[in-house]
């Protein structure tokens, strides 16, 4: 039995579907998949760790990993800019890691773009009032800001038609189990399973 490598999962969604929650859980349950960590010239904020949370760099430094065409996508969000290590997801799915990559719909189009066989994943919540009460929930923000999210998410959730893949995040075990079934599925493709077990076939066809 030999590594073969890994896939690469682009998963996307709504603020307020539950993405991170999905993905974490996810993590925890099966071996061998592993979220990247992105880059980000945005502070530390309070409880994060330097990569843990993100690669925390200076605007030069990721300016230089932008010029030397480091990151697989990258994206600026208001004033920071994030993206993802090309040579680190490389990395793994040649070690025969499976790779999560949480982005937006841009990303995950930018991702496909070099990565042509990249599984892309979008997460919708089960309804507009879901969605915004779990953006209400966070007891953190204005009505403005709030408004701005859903306007924002709607945006957002037409573009589910560009992923191969649909989770509607529901009730959290089921979504997690069908997010795990996807994961499994692309483990067995004969493709994969072949590369897997080269030496097993030949011995069974010889």
């Amino acid at each position: 039995m030999q590594n073969s490598r890994g896939n690469l999962f682009t998963v996307s969604a709504p603020s307020g579907a539950g993405k991170t929650s999905l993905v974490a859980a996810l993590i925890e349950a099966m071996d061998g998949i592993r979220v990247s960590v992105s880059h980000t010239t945005r502070a530390m904020r309070p409880g994060e760790q330097d990569g843990v949370n993100y690669h925390f760099v200076s605007r030069d430094t990721f300016t230089e990993m932008l010029n030397n065409t480091a990151f697989l996508e990258h994206a600026q969000v208001f004033s920071n800019f994030y993206g993802t290590s090309k040579a680190w997801v490389e990395q793994q799915l040649a070690s025969g890691m499976d790779v999560i990559l949480e982005i937006d719909w841009q990303g995950a189009e930018q991702v496909r773009r070099l990565i042509p066989d990249t599984i892309g994943l979008f997460i919708l919540p089960p309804s507009r009032e879901a969605l915004h009460q779990r953006l209400t929930g966070r007891g953190q923000d204005s009505q403005d800001i709030i408004d701005a999210r859903m306007k924002e998410a709607i945006n957002e959730m037409t573009h589910y038609v560009e992923a191969d893949y649909l989770i509607i995040n529901d009730q959290f075990d089921v979504a997690l189990a069908d997010f795990k079934a996807l994961v499994m599925s692309q483990r067995l493709t004969q493709q994969r399973q072949a590369q897997r077990h080269q030496p097993l076939l030949a011995e069974l066809l010889s």
